[in-house]
Formats: structure tokens, C-alpha cells, sequence
């Protein structure tokens, strides 16, 4: 497994005022991906968001009870989407809000569908077109993402979850699909994709970026006990968090950065 890229974290400006001490005790949002909706951790999904009730937001909000929660995150969604779908569910007595957003912005799907298909040629190719867009496109996306999180909850805490890397690369000779090198380059561009994001939480006061990379460590695929699905049916639970990935991947993440 290569390891995590290390991204500084000292904000570089102000953009906000920090939230206030209603906070603690306010609603729960959760924003978000497939990675948020809980994608690849049941077989029976709460309704077409593909929301899962062994997804993170779901559990933390059965453990601690908020005074109001909001399940907003939703399979295939991007900045934009979150944006017209999903905000209506903030206010100034959120008090909480999580979110995953950045892989389908770049074509995570698309992707991954590439590499498993198609030539290593082909998935490399895809995977560095991926990166290029995470680094040139994604941060002023997710600047706007932000700042309107912000002002539509201007009291709330804000935790930005990242990405897994997908495969243990020190298991990868013995492990069946795709290539060390494409598996090498995905992640990789996961490690991209989480410094471009951490980057970008970094200038927001009262917003915080959780790392899942250590919790997965030693549970990626190429690992006996995996918490991330390999290719799989359905084929949209393929490349996200198994139940355990969410309860002692992201979750643990999560609790963590609070």
C-alpha cells in the first residue's frame, strides 16, 4: 500500500465566521455521494438514493440522537447536484453537517467502469484525466459547495470526509483483477483527489477534514478481511464501503474529527 499523502492543514484564510456553540446540539445533515448514502453496505436501500441504514450518517445519528436529522446524500451526486438537491435541509439550527463530494465531479464511476472493462492503456489514461481535473476543476467547485454550506448553516460544524485508497498494493501480486499498475495509479489518484479536498476544507473556519485512508489500512481489496467491495452485484455497490467500512471506517472517522 503506497502511502497517504500528507497535506497541510493551516487554513489560509478566513472565509467565515466560526460557528457558534449551538453546534454541539443542533440538527444533523448529512450531505452527500454514494460514499455518504451508505452504497455497498446492504441489500435492501431505504429509497432511490440508494441510502443505507449501515451508512455512517445513519448510525451516528442512531448513537447520539440529534435534536433533528436530515438524511440528504444521495448515489451519483455531484457538487451541483448537492447544491439544487440537498441544501434546502440547512438553517441556522443545523448544527452539524457531513459530507463526501469530489469522485463523481471527477468521473469516479466512469472511471472505475473504464478500468475494469478496458485495457490497462485505457484505465490509466482514464485515471489521469481524473487527477487533471481534480486539480485544475474540482477546487473552485468545491469553493462554491462550501461557501454556500456556510451561509445556508452558518452555525454549524462541517466535517468533510475523504476517500480510501482502494487496494492494499503489498497483497496485489496474489490478488485477482486488475493490474499493480492500475491499481497503483487508482490509488494514487485517491490520494489526489483527498489532498485537493483537504486543501480546499483548509480554508474554511469550523470545517474539518476526516482522512478514512488510515482506518482502511490493512482492510482494502487485495485484503482477507476487506472493508471496500471488489467488483460485485449490483454492479453500483462495486469500489464502496462495505458495512464495516462504514461503521469501522467512516464512522470511526467521523466521531474522530468531532
Amino acid at each position: 500500500m503506497t502511502g497517504a499523502v500528507v497535506v497541510a492543514m493551516t487554513a489560509t484564510s478566513m472565509l467565515a465566521l466560526a460557528p457558534t456553540a449551538s453546534a454541539a446540539t443542533g440538527g444533523y445533515v448529512a450531505l452527500g455521494d454514494s460514499y455518504s448514502a451508505g452504497v455497498g453496505s446492504t441489500s435492501d436501500y431505504l429509497n432511490s438514493c440508494d441510502q443505507s441504514t449501515a451508512a455512517y450518517p445513519y448510525l451516528y445519528q442512531q448513537a447520539v440522537d440529534p435534536s433533528s436529522f436530515s438524511f440528504q446524500a444521495c448515489t451519483g451526486a455531484t457538487a451541483p447536484d448537492i447544491e439544487s438537491g440537498q441544501l434546502s435541509a440547512l438553517g441556522s439550527g443545523t448544527g452539524l453537517v457531513s459530507l463526501t463530494d469530489g469522485g463523481d465531479d471527477v468521473g469516479f464511476s466512469t472511471v472505475m467502469e473504464d478500468c475494469v472493462l478496458y485495457s490497462q492503456s485505457t484505465c490509466l489514461s482514464e485515471i489521469s484525466s481524473a487527477e487533471q481535473q481534480a486539480t485544475s476543476t474540482l477546487p473552485g467547485t468545491l469553493d462554491t459547495l462550501y461557501q454556500d454550506i456556510r451561509g445556508d448553516a452558518p452555525n454549524a460544524r462541517v466535517v468533510v470526509m475523504g476517500y480510501p485508497e482502494l487496494y492494499d498494493l503489498s497483497q496485489s501480486s496474489g490478488c485477482v483483477g486488475l493490474s499493480t499498475k492500475s491499481r497503483t495509479a487508482l490509488n494514487g489518484a485517491a490520494d489526489t483527489l483527498d489532498s485537493v479536498i483537504a486543501a480546499q476544507v483548509a480554508k474554511y473556519s469550523g470545517f474539518t477534514f476526516a482522512d478514512v485512508r488510515g482506518y482502511f489500512s490493512g482492510h482494502e481489496i487485495c485484503d482477507s478481511d476487506s472493508w471496500v467491495n471488489s467488483v460485485t452485484w449490483p454492479v453500483s455497490d462495486s469500489y464502496h464501503p462495505t458495512a464495516e467500512g462504514q461503521a469501522d471506517g467512516y464512522l470511526a472517522a467521523f466521531r474522530a474529527a468531532l
